[in-house]
């Protein structure tokens, strides 16, 4: 093969792959797709300098990355406001009318997956980024080169930013489910949770293998002379985007109401899960004048599906424990099919909803499933009863590792932190960086070393050995240098930190300085009347804090053992505005989040991270989210981060 046969077998496999992901209308068969793409495959390695950057190639994966960077939109991606009836959309046309008599609605499925920002410079594909929190996100860019629905060239030299939505075909997911099911792995709960977890794969080869979709519904910073979103949108689809199944542009409110509905009834047909539908304003130049609210586009709504019920009967109840060790209740059901799915399992979220709603086993329910959520029961039958019903116990110890539980009513968790149940989570927060500060101990790499069955505890991170770690691929020496010099750093840590590091349930990093403040070295033999004397501490913290240690002693004395732990730096408190007041932060601050809380905190401040009635300030930055919402409502005064400043000088 020459460079010129090379050149136009990658624009064929292209073709090939367009047909086959954006069309499904293949051009030709998978064992002619494989034949010509592995000779193009031999060609690049042996001619990399001529490897082309919209190669197919360059789409299988294969980099194993340590970690997700954070990245900026270059405009804001918002939230949508939901709506769920007609009543809702007649309101929001009546909002419209007060601006314009005049506008045109462009309509289209609402997919349910991850949101994604794509970012094109000179043509070419430059950073992918996830929605986050609408200013900063995730780059993901080095997964998204892997899904073939995303080109990475485009025949449009200016910037511009496309959104989207990351989905995965409902056929492809129950695949990925009966795979995971039979690795032993544990199951996705939705399309949805299936297309953001593959998203964020350290591994690319894994997203690469899931089978992901793109579908475009919107555009931000560009520099397109087009009047209509519509022409937007069509201006897109022409770079090689896919187009949704069904949209219309219409003046008419009847013609809105048809698509829904229509929707509605093709909701097994479509193959990706809809929850909706968007209605959007067509004009932009209309859309810039209607504007925002602080959450909020007030040109574009979405129109939400009415939830799916259907009757079945609760065969058994089993008990999942989670990450942080909490104990869910789940209902096994009489297999029942749900908007194309079969759902077999149903949360019962807590026992105390347990016997708000006396739920018993065999008993006849009604689920719903809106969207693509967990089904949950909304009601039980209980005129069905016919005897053979039976009450579902409250557990007193872990499934897993038979701990005694914690039982504080709606929370039930095993508080033993080296339960297989919630170790991996327990050794992730104990190294976080507001704990020991372990820097190279992240998430994927914990996961990686516990499943090398080399850190089985907290305990065993100081454990670890250079020889076992080298050993293990992607390991090279100066990275293990690194993670080893940082291990070795966190021994010298503050008895604040340490506290905060076990994961204590309602124990964070202010209760935690209390308690070493207060106790010092004693601590782990505090008696329950001295905690709960402590200022802001109640029984419920005590008594959690008690159930850990009776669980954990003697693995917190073995860490001991191993760690030098200082007593904290009693800082004299500066008297102030805020002296004895409960502080919440909120938004982008022009200093870290954590140089912010130590200044509070220094001059008198209790900072927390719920807003509540008893909440003294809100301290807001820019882009200020659902914690400034709530302040409002709650009446809670709210001051910017420049008064703050100014009134501790």
């Amino acid at each position: 093969m020459n460079e010129l046969e090379y050149k136009n077998n990658v624009a064929l496999l292209n073709q090939w792959a367009e047909a086959y992901y954006l069309k499904d209308d293949p051009l030709a068969s998978d064992e002619e797709y494989d034949r010509l793409y592995h000779d193009v495959l031999d060609f690049e390695r042996k001619h990399p300098d001529k490897v082309l950057a919209n190669s197919p190639t360059k789409r299988v994966g294969g980099m194993v990355q340590e970690g997700f960077s954070k990245a900026k939109h270059l405009k804001r991606m918002w939230s949508m406001e939901d709506i769920f009836s007609d009543d809702e959309l007649d309101t929001w046309i009546e909002r419209i009318k007060k601006t314009s008599q005049n506008f045109t609605l462009y309509c289209e499925p609402k997919f349910d997956g991850a949101s994604l920002n794509i970012i094109y410079k000179e043509g070419k594909l430059h950073q992918a980024i996830t929605r986050g929190d609408g200013v900063m996100g995730e780059d993901v860019t080095e997964n998204i080169k892997t899904i073939n629905s995303i080109p990475l060239e485009i025949d449009y030299k200016e910037l511009i930013e496309i959104r989207g939505e990351i989905v995965i075909r409902k056929k492809d997911f129950e695949t990925l489910n009966q795979e995971r099911l039979e690795q032993n792995e544990p199951l996705f709960a939705n399309p949805r949770n299936a297309a953001a977890g593959s998203l964020r794969q350290l591994d690319t080869k894994v997203t690469a293998s899931r089978r992901l979709m793109f579908y475009p519904w919107g555009i931000g910073e560009n520099h397109l002379d087009l009047p209509r979103l519509s022409e937007r949108m069509d201006f897109v689809y022409h770079l090689g985007f896919m187009k949704p199944p069904k949209a219309i542009i219409t003046q008419d409110l009847d013609d809105v109401r048809v698509l829904y509905h229509d929707l509605i009834q093709s909701r097994d047909t479509i193959p990706m899960m809809m929850d909706g539908m968007v209605i959007k304003i067509d004009e932009v130049a209309l859309e810039e004048e209607l504007g925002y609210t602080v959450k909020y586009p007030k040109w574009m709504v979405a129109f939400k599906f009415p939830a799916v019920e259907k009757v079945s009967k609760i065969l058994d109840v089993i008990i999942q424990v989670g990450r942080t060790g909490v104990l869910t209740p789940v209902a096994v059901l009489e297999p029942v099919n749900i908007d194309g799915a079969i759902i077999e399992r149903a949360t019962l979220h807590n026992f105390d909803e347990i016997q708000r709603k006396d739920i018993k086993i065999n008993d006849a329910i009604i689920i719903i499933r809106s969207g693509d959520v967990i089904p949950k029961v909304t009601k039980v039958l209980r005129e069905r009863r016919d005897g053979t019903q039976q009450d579902i116990p409250r557990p007193t110890h872990c499934p897993i590792c038979g701990s005694e539980v914690l039982d504080e009513g709606i929370l039930i968790k095993c508080q033993n932190f080296s339960c297989e149940a919630r170790v991996v989570n327990a050794i992730i927060h104990f190294a976080s960086k507001k704990c020991m500060n372990i820097d190279g101990l992240g998430t994927k790499i914990v996961e990686l070393l516990y499943e090398k069955k080399l850190l089985r505890s907290v305990e065993d991170i100081y454990n670890l050995s250079a020889v076992d770690l080298l050993a293990l691929e992607g390991f090279k020496e100066k990275k293990v240098t690194n993670l080893m010099h940082s291990i070795e750093n966190s021994k010298n840590v503050t008895l604040e930190r340490f506290i905060n590091s076990l994961g204590i349930e309602h124990i964070g990093e202010v209760a935690a300085r209390k308690i070493a403040e207060h106790f010092g070295q004693s601590w782990i033999d505090a008696r329950f009347e001295d905690i709960v004397a402590l200022d802001g501490f109640g029984e419920e913290m005590a008594r959690s804090l008690i159930d850990f240690l009776v669980v954990n002693k003697s693995k917190i004395l073995h860490l001991n053992a191993q760690l030098h732990i200082k007593n904290p730096e009693i800082t004299e408190k500066i008297a102030s505005l805020f002296t004895n007041k409960t502080v919440v932060i909120t938004g982008s601050l022009s200093k870290p989040r954590d140089v912010i809380k130590e200044l509070l905190i220094t001059h008198g401040a209790k900072v927390t991270n719920s807003v509540s009635k008893k909440t003294d300030f809100v301290i807001f930055g820019a882009d200020a989210g659902s914690k400034y919402d709530k302040a409002l409502a709650l009446g809670v005064p709210l001051m910017s981060e420049e008064v703050m400043l100014r009134e501790i000088g």
